[in-house]
Formats: structure tokens, C-alpha cells, sequence
């Protein structure tokens, strides 16, 4: 069973930094794609950012602020987050392609204050 752990979540002050970390277990493939997802209250779910292979895309808002990036496994991602503003403020969820299914984490609280 493929579980998706996320870690790293938590709060921050606006203009500082945070990083979420994201490990795949249960796979014996290597994710095709890993990523994050945001959704806020009253707000639809947007993407964060994701890697396919060594490929990286970015959401309009985090561009330049936020990084992708995965271990050398292949099976951890990391989002590090700098420059913060409060409208990251959001749960953030670690999702993984692996094959034609997608799995999600339960997702993790990042609060920023200002």
C-alpha cells in the first residue's frame, strides 16, 4: 500500500523560510511525478510545484520563491519555501504519480505570520 508522509509543516514568519518534506513508501516504482498541492479556506486547490523527472513547475505565485526538489531515491520530495507571505498560508498536500494512479498525503498546515 503506498503511503505518502509529509513533514515540516508548521509556522513561519512572513519573509522567512520553511521547508516541507514529503517521503513515498509501499512503491516498488519510482514516483513519476511528485509534488504539492495548496488549498486554503474558500479557496480552490492550486499547485505548488512538482517535478516529473527532473522537470519543475512552478505555480504563478511561487515562482522564484519556493524550490522542488527530490532526494537522490527519487522517493522524498522537498518544497523549500523562502520569502513566505501570509497567502501561503494554506494546507499544502504532497501528491504522488506512480503509474496511472495518483496518492495523496493528508496534508500539512503551514500558518505565516505577519
Amino acid at each position: 500500500q503506498v503511503q505518502l508522509t509529509e513533514s515540516g509543516g508548521g509556522l513561519a514568519q512572513a519573509g522567512g523560510p520553511l521547508r516541507l518534506s514529503c517521503s513515498v513508501a509501499g512503491s516498488i516504482v519510482t514516483p513519476r511525478v511528485l509534488g504539492w498541492y495548496r488549498q486554503a479556506p474558500g479557496k480552490q486547490r492550486e499547485l505548488v510545484a512538482a517535478m516529473t523527472g527532473g522537470a519543475r513547475k512552478y505555480g504563478d505565485s511561487v515562482e522564484g520563491r519556493f524550490t522542488v526538489y527530490r532526494d537522490i531515491t527519487m522517493n522524498t520530495v522537498h518544497l523549500q519555501m523562502n520569502s513566505l507571505r501570509p497567502e501561503d498560508a494554506a494546507t499544502y498536500s504532497c501528491y504522488a504519480s506512480i503509474g496511472v494512479h495518483d496518492y495523496w498525503g493528508q496534508g500539512t498546515q503551514v500558518t505565516v505570520s505577519s
